[in-house]
């Protein structure tokens, strides 16, 4: 999970109301890019190819392929938690501009939980309104036990209300949050993708203690998806988890790529460094995130926000050059030399940022 980064205070927008369409039909998530073309990039970087851009895009949009199917998805995707998660009668307009140019910028991939309050509420009625339901690629969560083992009624409900609040009638990818009770859900994941409920199965977690129980299920050989914290600060996924899941052939997606908005107050009056033009950063945010997709393993990466000034700012690392091994080692051991940087962890999460949602943080 991640959330918004925080850049400095984003005005409250006017409060309004926004209502769904009911002439739209939901329908599931229709065919993958049609379009792509190879993008050479140096032998150590990951193979991505491009989608030619939109008409008001000026470069290609890197695209990574789904290793089981290679169905193409950009590398570059929307985190829900806390960002989406709006109260009714609360200020939302900009959400629903954040949204408008996560989809302009060429994003598609969606991911949000019932665990994260009002956000699946949020993204069906957003999606709805600017009338992309069909085209967005939506990954979700379930957290579900049941009354006795192997009871799936808890299981049921879930997909059944995310399906409902989400305006759609199959779900791209479900996975396992937090590793809950995964023993008894995967193979209900199983029985529903082989219904057409779902596309993809996969599990996912962020809390390092448990990155050895997630290798452990992606090396048993049949997740779809995984996800995974990852960042420039954080790399312990690198040691087993990324190369499980390439070995495996598992899609990756990365959540808390910005570490709860911690990178962005750690380099807060720092000048981007020159070389990173190299690799056509613009900001600390491309920065961030091109070092997390330029990983061969890595699909896709999920950052949140909910101001729509820094979701262009994050869907402009879709476009451009990635950096090479090399370079990525430099961006490492550039962060490295910024004070406070080995004691990012311990820094307390969303600085100057407040959420007003159904979920509350201690």
């Amino acid at each position: 999970m991640e959330s918004n980064q925080s850049h400095g205070t984003y005005p409250t927008p006017a409060l309004s109301s926004i209502s769904r369409r009911t002439a739209i039909k939901v329908m599931g998530f229709g065919a993958a890019t049609t379009v792509v073309t190879s993008c050479a990039l140096k032998s150590t970087q990951a193979k991505n190819q491009v989608a030619k851009p939109n008409s008001n895009q000026s470069s290609p949009i890197i695209m990574k392929a789904i290793p089981r199917t290679k169905e193409m998805i950009p590398t570059i995707g929307m985190g829900t938690f806390m960002t989406f998660d709006i109260l009714p009668g609360q200020p939302r307009n900009h959400l629903q501009e954040v949204m408008r140019r996560f989809k302009d910028g060429g994003g598609r991939v969606i991911d949000t939980s019932p665990l994260y309050g009002m956000s699946e509420i949020s993204v069906g009625d957003y999606a709805t309104t600017l009338g992309i339901t069909d085209n967005l690629f939506i990954t979700n969560k379930i957290w579900a036990t049941g009354e006795y083992l192997s009871d799936n009624s808890q299981a049921l409900r879930q997909i059944e209300q995310s399906m409902q609040r989400l305006w759609r009638n199959r779900i791209d990818v479900m996975q396992v949050h937090s590793l809950v009770n995964v023993d008894v859900i995967l193979p209900i994941l199983r029985s529903w993708k082989q219904e057409g409920r779902i596309r993809y199965i996969g599990i996912s977690h962020h809390e390092l203690p448990y990155f050895e129980a997630l290798a452990g299920w992606i090396e048993k050989g049949d997740l779809d998806f995984v996800q995974v914290h990852y960042s420039i600060h954080t790399r312990l996924a690198e040691e087993r988890i990324l190369p499980a899941a390439s070995d495996r052939g598992t899609a990756v997606l990365v959540n808390m790529p910005f570490e709860k908005a911690r990178l962005f107050d750690l380099v807060k009056g720092q000048q981007l460094p020159d070389f990173a033009r190299e690799i056509g950063c613009e900001n600390w945010a491309q920065f961030f995130l091109k070092f997390v997709i330029s990983h061969p393993a890595v699909t896709c990466a999920i950052p949140a926000t909910s101001n729509p000034e820094h979701m262009s700012e994050n869907i402009g690392a879709l476009r451009g050059a990635l950096p090479d091994r090399q370079m990525r080692a430099r961006m490492v051991k550039y962060l490295e030399s910024i004070p406070g940087f080995d004691k990012l962890a311990q820094m307390r999460p969303y600085p100057g940022k407040q959420f007003s949602g159904a979920v509350r943080l201690s």
